[in-house]
């Protein structure tokens, strides 16, 4: 039996972040999350090593093939590898690494404007 990834299905504004995960939506999350078009997911990444180019195949299976991609990055903001780098250039994904208060900051206001925004967010202490 395969493994069930959380998600809440529908975009939300970020209420809360820290303690280790993230409040949206009048629901806790305890870890990582990517908000995407049609849901917010539970992310097993924990650093920024963790991403890697499937993290391009997971936004493409959810509908995020177009917009900003907001990387968060925990408490500063650090770029992944190169190669990552290079595949979501190759993607025509649009990435901006931030550090994650900023990342969800970002993502709330470009929510309300209803523009073609999704976040990969990791979470912090």
């Amino acid at each position: 039996m395969s493994e069930v990834t959380p998600r809440y299905p529908g975009r939300a504004p970020i209420e809360a972040y820290g303690n280790g995960g993230f409040r949206f939506a009048g629901m806790s999350h305890r870890g990582s999350i990517l908000c995407l078009p049609a849901a917010i997911r539970a992310w097993p990444a924990e650093s920024v090593t963790d991403i890697t180019a499937d993290l391009i195949r997971i936004l493409q299976e959810e509908g995020a093939v177009s917009g900003v991609l907001l990387l968060g990055t925990g408490r500063s903001p650090v770029f992944p590898s190169a190669a990552v780098l290079d595949a979501f250039r190759q993607a025509g994904l649009w990435l901006e690494v931030m550090d994650t208060g900023a990342a969800a900051r970002t993502y709330n206001v470009l929510l309300a404007e209803e523009r073609d925004v999704s976040a990969a967010l990791l979470a912090v202490d």
